[in-house]
């Protein structure tokens, strides 16, 4: 059977399925087209963010059984096209947790201290002292939305920073939360006290524009927001209008609506700072979810075991 590793991705991947006894075509960076004409021979394929299974794609991929993505989010891929055609979505939720998690705790220790705006003002020879003072993270609230994998990691060393933590997330009961040590509260709580708010949760129709002006304005004046999760989260326009007003301090982010972001109406903004995607980009987690995606294609083509399926449920 053939696996088609359609992303870059560590070199683990192709040899662990090799190893299992499998054929392996790695060929990332394929325009859509490319991919669609590519895809109708093999019975997997693995991919990571930058390539896209939408349901025409799908539909092309004649023998396919199984897609694995080496990462956690699967908004990339067609899921419903999937089902509707027996293939198995299989994700790698617990490889990138703690990269993703150290990113943002970084991206909120860079907002509260200016540090890449203090870096590039000291490297153009100036010496700017009293323009880039910011503020403790010790005695500040935290407000984590979506505190599972992630955002438990998050939440742990925030406290470790001696911040208080509230934690809004639907599924998470009051027991595990003890066992975290964060508050609870509904969403409104948080947006009303947190100083600093960061997010991991999922794309979906609950969360996607789930800060816009409305929720903005809920929000203490003066909040700081980091974002490592998904860019729709965010009313990207309403978010830039409150940055200008000073209704939120400062915004750290990740992803964005519209990705590769080479133009964006956050980039050049004073009070904002970007990366481009970088918060599962680690050796250490790149290594690991090369080798789950790869392990998760070898167990279920040659056992039927399913790992971490999305829709296992339904295929």
């Amino acid at each position: 059977m053939k696996v088609l590793i359609a992303d870059k991705a560590d070199a683990i991947c192709e040899k662990t399925l090799k190893h299992r006894g499998l054929e392996v075509v790695y060929k990332p960076g394929m325009k859509p087209e490319e991919l669609k004409n590519e895809i109708a021979d093999y019975e997997a394929v693995i991919v990571r963010s930058a390539a896209r299974l939408p349901a025409d794609i799908i539909e092309a991929a004649k023998k396919l059984k199984a897609v694995a993505r080496a990462g956690s989010g699967v908004d990339t891929i067609d899921v419903n096209a999937c089902t509707a055609k027996k293939v198995v979505v299989m994700n790698t939720p617990f490889g990138n947790t703690v990269s993703t998690a150290e990113h943002a705790v970084a991206m909120m220790m860079a907002l509260a201290r200016h540090i890449p705006q203090a870096n590039a003002s000291t490297h153009a020879g100036k010496w700017e002292k009293s323009k880039f003072e910011g503020v403790e993270l010790t005695g500040k609230t935290l407000g984590v939305i979506g505190c599972g994998n992630v955002g438990s990691v998050v939440a742990d060393r925030a406290m470790g920073l001696k911040m208080k933590v509230l934690a809004y997330d639907p599924v998470m009961n009051a027991e595990r939360a003890r066992e975290l040590g964060v508050k609870m509260v509904p969403l409104d709580e948080l947006f009303a006290q947190a100083d600093f708010i960061t997010f991991h949760v999922s794309l979906n129709d609950k969360t996607k524009n789930m800060i816009n002006k409305e929720s903005i304005a809920r929000m203490k004046k003066g909040v700081r927001i980091i974002n490592c999760a998904r860019g729709a989260i965010l009313a990207e326009a309403d978010v830039k209008e409150a940055l200008e007003s000073g209704q939120i301090a400062g915004l750290a982010c990740d992803v964005y609506s519209k990705e590769p972001a080479t133009e964006h109406i956050f980039f050049g903004m004073p009070n904002v700072i970007a990366t481009p995607h970088i918060a599962a980009s680690t050796k250490d987690a790149q290594i690991t979810v090369a080798r789950q995606a790869a392990e998760q294609i070898a167990d279920f083509l040659l056992e039927g075991k399913k790992t971490h399926a999305v829709n296992g449920d339904k295929v």
